[in-house]
């Protein structure tokens, strides 16, 4: 998957989701010479996200928009502080405004609550990964708020990983039939992506990866 064309394609929606035909509220009320500035401004203790990607919904919608950064995607802010800075046009502006605030809002507090999660694990060895449970549409945003919060990318769909679940495992008639299975379906298609296994109890993890050296998860069993 090329990641961005997708968020191009993202912002295109977001674009004709919001804007349609015209932004008729500033057409009708705001001359097309008005020229502005606006900023950024922090309203919560937290995160910073979406920055690089508001820069790009800007210059998608006015190519002419000046942007000044002050604040980098990671940084940790609180209320008070100014993201960035904004010039241009008036009407480009606003149509733009409503956009970026939604990305950099769910952005900035995925990545706040993921920094609170790998805060929560320091020292340790574990690491906090997301998942593709998401809103559809909104994954390859989402998981660059994960990273960007301190956690790690798992799997972004179906097609970059091999994830033997109960269903697999019980189709194929056990953990060895699966992972052989995965192991063949590789070879015959000429693929090389990751194969994870889902497990049941500390002794079939122990199993898989002494035995396989494949990638297994501990599932508590209800």
């Amino acid at each position: 998957m090329n990641q961005e064309i997708f968020i191009d394609n993202l912002i295109d929606l977001a674009i004709a989701e919001d804007i349609g035909d015209g932004d008729h509220s500033s057409l009708a009320c705001i001359p097309p010479e008005a020229k502005g500035k606006m900023k950024l401004l922090i309203k919560q203790d937290g995160i910073l996200a979406g920055v690089e990607i508001a820069i790009r919904i800007f210059k998608k919608i006015d190519e002419q928009l000046k942007t000044t950064v002050l604040l980098q995607d990671g940084t940790a802010v609180k209320i008070g502080d100014i993201a960035f800075y904004v010039e241009g046009a008036e009407q480009s502006m606003l149509r733009a405004e409503r956009i970026v605030l939604n990305v950099m809002q769910r952005m900035s507090g995925i990545a706040t609550q993921t920094a609170i999660y790998v805060n929560e694990l320091s020292g340790l060895k574990t690491r906090v990964l997301d998942t593709r449970k998401t809103t559809p549409g909104m994954r390859i945003l989402d998981k660059m708020a994960v990273k960007i919060g301190g956690g790690e990318n798992h799997r972004m769909g179906l097609f970059d990983m091999i994830m033997l679940k109960d269903n697999h495992i019980d189709f194929s008639g056990g953990v060895e039939n699966a992972i052989k299975k995965a192991q063949a379906y590789l070879k015959t298609n000429n693929r090389q992506i990751p194969i994870e296994v889902e497990v049941r109890s500390i002794e079939r993890y122990s199993n898989c990866v002494a035995r396989w050296r494949c990638a297994a998860r501990y599932v508590r069993q209800f």
